[in-house]
């Protein structure tokens, strides 16, 4: 996991999480109990996971330690809250202003029981909300307009180099792309996930992933 990249400094995690915002209205509730591309989950289970991420995070930027910064995602799978389209978004926009905070990036943090700088906590939870946005998207059938920079540090992070090996006790094996394929293809396809992936389609799916330190 290649967490060391240039862009963390201006990272903004709105786009991302505005993406995710606005997914909730088109997810029906026949479509809660259907398969995601994270393993393991569905789709009921894949947004109480963004809720439980967000709030780790959010109190990881506040470096408020407790619970919901010290508990492993694998523990148990999440729970969903019943009122999860009035209760995501504004849970979303704590997360955003956050990390818009200098102090959240300074010093060390935690979340899902692993300690990590601050900078590298803001490009985790970025990644989450990417690669996670597509999941939702692409498991209820609709539209997922990523935007480029927050696909850009998402592809660093999860690209291994010299310094940093990719761990694929974190990550699935990347599935093969062609080199001119679309960044957000591009993006996934390296997080472990086929970028065709569609609901039912069980030769698509990438094998067992473990989950990040928020549960990628």
């Amino acid at each position: 996991m290649n967490t060391h990249t240039e862009t963390a400094p201006t990272i903004d995690l709105e786009p991302a999480a505005r993406q995710i915002a606005g997914l909730l209205d088109g997810i029906g509730e026949q479509q809660l109990a259907g398969p995601t591309p994270c393993p393991g989950y569905t789709v009921r289970e894949l947004l109480a996971h963004v809720a439980g991420l967000s709030t780790a995070f959010r109190d990881a930027a506040r470096k408020n330690f407790g619970p919901t910064t010290d508990t492993a995602p694998d523990v148990a799978l999440p729970v969903l809250a019943d009122d999860w389209r009035e209760s995501l978004p504004p849970l979303l926009d704590e997360l955003v202003t956050a990390w818009r905070d200098p102090a959240a990036r300074q010093g060390m943090t935690r979340a899902g029981g692993v300690d990590m700088p601050g900078e590298v906590a803001a490009v985790v939870v970025l990644d989450e909300l990417v690669i996670h946005g597509w999941d939702l998207a692409r498991s209820t059938g609709q539209k997922y307009e990523a935007d480029e920079a927050s696909l850009r540090v998402s592809l660093a992070m999860l690209t291994p180099n010299d310094t940093v090996p990719r761990s694929e006790t974190i990550f699935g094996p990347p599935v093969p792309v062609p080199a001119d394929a679309p960044l957000v293809d591009r993006a996934v396809a390296m997080s472990g996930r086929h970028p065709d992936w569609q609901p039912g389609t069980s030769a698509a799916l990438p094998p067992d992933v473990a989950r990040a330190p928020a549960g990628q």
